[in-house]
């Protein structure tokens, strides 16, 4: 049975869960808003060393998880977003326990950030590590419905982890549907060599720069030739 102390308890209480549950698309839809915010700031870093959005998204992303783990997701300002993005959508749960423990990694990870990129105002290896493990996370998060922490929650955890998504802590045999043929894996290694040999075979034509429709050839080698005079 669930105990029934509101102001104590952590996730809700859903008829047929006997543990706290969250709604997993609200979860999936929260971490695909906070990487595509991570992932824009990032772009401007790589192509324009413009260090400024991230440490606003670093501000959102560290007070949304410590609001998150300390006091309930039901007031997280991504979830409430995911919410209400995901309100015509059947509700799929997940335990809270495995879910607070996974959001406590993103505690740390994002504190981490905070310290290095706003407090101290530095950048280095360890910053750029902490951000690409976080992307990590939230892209099997919102892509691919895998909640990395959950697992590691396991290998701390005596106690099973209850209703993870889809049922990945439960194993189970695979269907016929979900499994992977021979010739499935040869098309995908052949896939993935056509696209390589292409990229390295034609390389030099896909740096020359795309003409207008319609435009001559000398309007685009002169146009080019100005280019690189400048």
């Amino acid at each position: 049975m669930i105990k029934r102390y509101p102001f104590l308890q952590y996730g809700e209480n859903v008829a047929g869960h006997d543990v706290p549950v969250l709604n997993e698309r609200e979860i999936r839809a929260a971490a695909g808003i906070l990487f595509v915010c991570l992932a824009f700031s990032l772009m401007l870093i790589l192509f324009r060393q413009d260090f400024l959005l991230v440490k606003y998204v670093l501000v959102g992303f560290l007070t949304d998880f410590i609001i998150r783990v300390l006091i309930h997701p039901k007031f997280s300002p991504t979830l409430i977003m995911g919410r209400l993005i995901v309100r015509r959508q059947p509700s799929e749960y997940v335990g809270a326990a495995q879910k607070r423990f996974a959001w406590s990694i993103g505690l740390f990870l994002s504190s981490l950030m905070f310290v290095l990129l706003v407090v101290l105002n530095s950048y280095s290896l360890i910053t750029s590590v902490t951000c690409f493990v976080c992307m990590s996370f939230l892209f099997m998060e919102t892509a691919f419905g895998i909640c990395a922490g959950c697992f590691v929650y396991q290998l701390f955890h005596t106690k099973k982890a209850r209703y993870c998504p889809e049922n990945q802590c439960t194993p189970k045999s695979k269907r016929t549907v979900q499994q992977t043929s021979p010739a499935q894996l040869f098309v995908l290694f052949s896939f993935l060599l056509l696209v390589s040999l292409t990229i390295v075979l034609f390389q030099d034509n896909f740096r020359k720069p795309p003409k207008k429709l319609g435009e001559d050839r000398k309007t685009v080698v002169k146009r080019t030739v100005s280019f690189s005079a400048e």
